[in-house]
């Protein structure tokens, strides 16, 4: 599918797209033909209520009142409505304030935001677009202060139909795009660090802040570090050493260290890319298996280090996890190359039983894979800088799933296997340099679209968001379980054994199956207590809380789409007799996704990022129906300002009675 067709109204629609290409071979089994084999023998859902009569009556709700009292709720609040209009709505007795918006001062003496005259050099001091993952770290580091700290988030994407003046989303030929559009449009990538504190109830951030920092894909150096760092296929006419690079693109949800670091996963590089993929390139297998050059952007007309004929191994020096001290606004952010390269979603972790870290991280794409990196040495809490190249030295591996409910956990090793120089790779840097190939010949299992994967520290179960996957066809299934042109993505939830996240071998289940379970033909899975504004689909970010309980952010429920509403925050029970029951927390404005959900340690403050305002499925919002754009947006949110279009922004929620969010 060509992503520049002008079909696509709105750039968000077009990254979707992007993500609806498999380019794996599906050599193995697809996830959903596990599930069908293991669930064919085991019919119910373990601890959900009454899945065999959801499944018999087509997915519906059971609403009975003895069933919807049978569940033990760990969730307070009364849920919203779903819907979708112009503003965003959260649960009754809670507050959600604007924190900061695309466009607001981050590096002191910044300028006020202008975007009838939107420049390169003003963009690079501002907050950048599209906000998606957001961390939180106390200040001072180690305090766990819940009430000031600083806030790290990432800036995905741009979309130039409702960010610039007179500029239409951009077909193949991106005529309207100029050098200075698009140079704007670089340095609004990246990540923002911000300190943020709460006064008199209400958060606020300091513009004037010493740790404010804007990364950039403009200026801001980088240094790659690890088994790739330095090698030939990492060196450019800049840069002969093949150790350092500019900027980082298309941060998506990320991770934050036990030791105070922000990790920022870069996903759809490809799409940044320009020139032509032929066979005698010389990365031409390695580029075809990631959809390089995507050319979805502009740059490459501009900046010859986008064109891959000018710059044969530029591509090779993104799809990794960038880490940032966030604590030093002159540090040089670095490239960890041990983590693998691949469109990587998310980078959580957690401390192992044995002091080693173990990061989980999806890679966001049909059919693509679930992957986890164990760190050789262990995290030293007592010393921040022993653990400050931890994430150069460890062990990557690629998940399997097995029909008997494991997964198997397998080592990217050069010389292991099939990772040897009679399939090309002469190293360990060309194995994860192309870590899609190598854990394709591993025999990996293809997974529907795994984005952001979490640890809960509270019960050591791991939560993997699969968010859709329409391209499968009805002989990768059978008529039992999920599914068949899977629009709507389902929740798996892994066990290690007696909690060791550095074992070989972990179980596995299925949370929920998500969509309408009104619809016979959707085979969702829900727990009956789940009402009609609490179901969802396209799960895509999670957030666990200090108490161990489950938060979902979504990004695919909009106008005219499989579920017709907004995207937003659902609470989702993982334990007892409620388990599998989901609750609507708070809905985003017409066009936008949810991203990045964190709360504070005390959990009296939620974080969430709001991406795209007034783009997905703005052709089909009722009232509006036509192509949203800067003069015409769908929505004016957050401002409602004639003179301001939608902006990207970081809301923070928190309850009016100063009590724990989701009581």
């Amino acid at each position: 599918m060509d992503t520049r067709d002008r079909k696509f109204t709105t750039r968000a629609d077009a990254f979707e797209a992007m993500d609806d290409t498999p380019l794996s071979p599906m050599t193995e089994p697809t996830l959903g033909d596990i599930v069908n084999r293991r669930f064919g023998r085991r019919d119910a859902m373990r601890g959900a209520l009454a899945v065999t009569a959801m499944t018999a009556m087509g997915g519906t709700l059971l609403t009975t009142t003895r069933q919807a009292q049978a569940a033990t709720p760990s969730f307070g609040f009364q849920e919203i409505a779903a819907g979708v209009d112009e503003d965003h709505h959260v649960a009754e007795g809670y507050t959600a304030d604007i924190l900061i918006r695309w466009g607001d001062p981050v590096v002191p003496g910044a300028p006020v935001f202008d975007p009838m005259n939107q420049t390169a050099a003003a963009q690079d001091q501002q907050f950048g677009y599209n906000n998606d993952f957001v961390g939180y770290v106390g200040l001072p580091f180690g305090s766990d202060n819940p009430d000031h700290g600083l806030l790290c988030v990432n800036h995905e994407y741009t979309s130039e139909e409702v960010m610039f003046p007179g500029v239409a989303r951009q077909g193949a030929d991106f005529e309207e795009m100029t050098a200075d559009l698009v140079d704007v449009e670089i340095a609004a990538h990246g990540g923002s660090v911000i300190e943020v504190r709460k006064v008199d109830g209400r958060w606020t951030y300091d513009p004037n802040s010493r740790y404010n920092r804007r990364i950039s894909a403009l200026s801001t150096p980088m240094e790659l570090t690890g088994p790739a760092a330095g090698h030939d296929r990492m060196k450019t006419s800049v840069d002969p050493t093949g150790t350092r690079v500019i900027g980082t693109l298309n941060n998506c949800a990320g991770g934050m260290t036990p030791w105070g670091t922000y990790l920022m996963a870069e996903e759809n590089f490809h799409g940044y890319f320009w020139g032509e993929l032929t066979e005698d390139h010389p990365e031409f297998v390695n580029y075809d298996r990631f959809g390089v050059p995507g050319q979805s952007y502009a740059w490459g007309k501009f900046h010859n280090r986008f064109n891959i004929n000018e710059e044969p191994n530029e591509a090779n020096r993104f799809g990794w996890v960038v880490e940032v001290d966030p604590f030093d606004p002159t540090s040089t952010p670095r490239k960890r190359t041990a983590m693998g390269r691949y469109r990587h979603e998310g980078a959580e972790s957690i401390v192992n039983h044995d002091g080693r870290l173990v990061v989980y991280m999806g890679d966001d794409a049909r059919f693509d894979y679930l992957y986890k990196f164990v760190t050789d040495g262990r995290v030293d809490p007592d010393n921040r800088d022993a653990n400050m190249d931890l994430l150069d030295s460890g062990t990557l591996f690629v998940a399997r799933f097995d029909e008997d409910g494991s997964v198997t956990w397998m080592p990217l090793v050069f010389g292991a296997g099939p990772l040897t120089e009679a399939n090309d790779f002469f190293s360990q840097a060309d194995v994860l340099i192309e870590t899609r190939r190598a854990a394709d010949l591993l025999g990996a299992t293809p997974m529907d679209r795994p984005e952001d994967v979490e640890p809960n520290p509270a019960t050591n179960k791991v939560y993997v968001m699969l968010t859709n996957n329409s391209r499968r066809t009805e002989d990768q299934v059978d008529a039992a379980n999920p599914r068949a042109e899977n629009d709507h993505g389902h929740i798996v939830e892994l066990t290690p054994p007696d909690g060791d996240h550095g074992a070989s071998r972990y179980n596995w289940e299925i949370l929920v199956k998500c969509g309408n379970p009104n619809v016979a033909a959707v085979n969702a899975m829900w727990n009956p207590a789940t009402t009609e504004d609490g179901w969802f689909t396209d799960p895509d970010n999670c957030a666990i809380d200090g108490q161990g309980r489950l938060w979902i952010a979504t990004d695919g429920n909009q106008p005219g789409s499989h579920s017709n509403r907004a995207d937003g925050v659902w609470a989702l029970e993982t334990e007892g007799e409620a388990r599998g029951t989901a609750k609507h927390f708070y809905r985003c404005p017409v066009g936008a996704e949810l991203c990045g959900p964190r709360f504070t340690p005390d959990d009296r403050a939620l974080f969430m990022a709001i991406q795209h305002p007034a783009t997905s499925g703005a052709d089909k919002f009722p009232g509006f129906e036509r192509p949203s754009t800067f003069e015409d947006p769908a929505t004016r949110w957050p401002d409602f300002d004639d003179n301001m279009p939608p902006r990207p922004s970081v809301v923070v929620v928190t309850k009016d009675d100063g009590g724990i969010i989701g009581s």
